[in-house]
């Protein structure tokens, strides 16, 4: 449907890029699984017995490889959280677990910007977490990697430096939940379609940025990611 179907100009489609491929893949929903590495549950001073939940961030909310982030308003507390990303071909309702990998196109690494003092003044309220965690240039990722090329990466490090001092460390086989039992509860949650991102949750060692930070993280076998943190806007 072209623009003058619409009253106002249609907002571009998010999309990522795909490595090899000439076309991108487009970007309908980001879902984030919470608490889903046991370290990075205890430096938050949560119960490890309790289950991961999901937020949503827009897709709008997206930044590339190389982006130039502006340090957020409202918040002095940024947090950087690096998560393995999963990238939907496919969905419905109620996946079951040994069909979920059927409906993944590919993997990419991506950051679960954080304003943290937000998210604990929300949550100490028994508010909602979209303060903290969905705002402008929030969801830093990398180029998709397609499954057809890497498989589905189940174990692996996964990483975080921040002006070459490494922060966030852990490995893919530390998750809590595996990816296909995310795709089986978040599809008990809301019918998953194709275009859906999912961020799969972050080992310990989040911490405060500033700006001029430079960020560099990565996933084995599927990639790396670089962005700074620039001025506020």
């Amino acid at each position: 449907m072209n623009d003058s179907a619409f009253v106002i100009p249609a907002p571009p489609q998010a999309s990522l890029p795909v490595v090899g491929e000439g076309k991108s893949f487009p970007v309908r929903r980001i879902w984030c699984v919470g608490r889903n590495y046991v370290e990075h549950i205890r430096e938050m001073g949560n119960d490890e017995r309790d289950p991961p939940f999901f937020f949503a961030k827009h897709a709008d909310m997206l930044e590339h490889d190389g982006a130039t982030i502006p340090y957020p308003p409202l918040t002095k507390d940024l947090h950087h959280e690096v998560e393995l990303i999963v990238a939907m071909k496919s969905g419905g309702l109620n996946i079951p677990t040994d069909k979920a990998l059927d409906h993944v196109y590919g993997y990419a690494v991506g950051i679960d910007l954080t304003r943290r003092d937000l998210q604990l003044a929300a949550r100490k309220k028994e508010r909602p977490w979209e303060i903290g965690k969905s705002f402008d240039h929030s969801a830093p990722c990398s180029a998709l990697q397609p499954a057809a090329k890497i498989g589905h990466p189940s174990k692996g490090k996964i990483w975080l430096s921040v002006n070459g001092t490494e922060r966030q460390k852990g490995d893919l086989s530390e998750l809590i939940w595996s990816v296909p039992e995310i795709i089986w509860k978040l599809s008990q949650q809301v019918e998953i379609g194709a275009g859906d991102i999912i961020m799969t949750g972050t080992p310990a060692g989040v911490a405060a940025l500033q700006p001029g930070d430079r960020i560099e993280c990565g996933v084995d076998g599927v990639g790396t990611l670089k962005v700074s943190i620039g001025e506020p806007a």
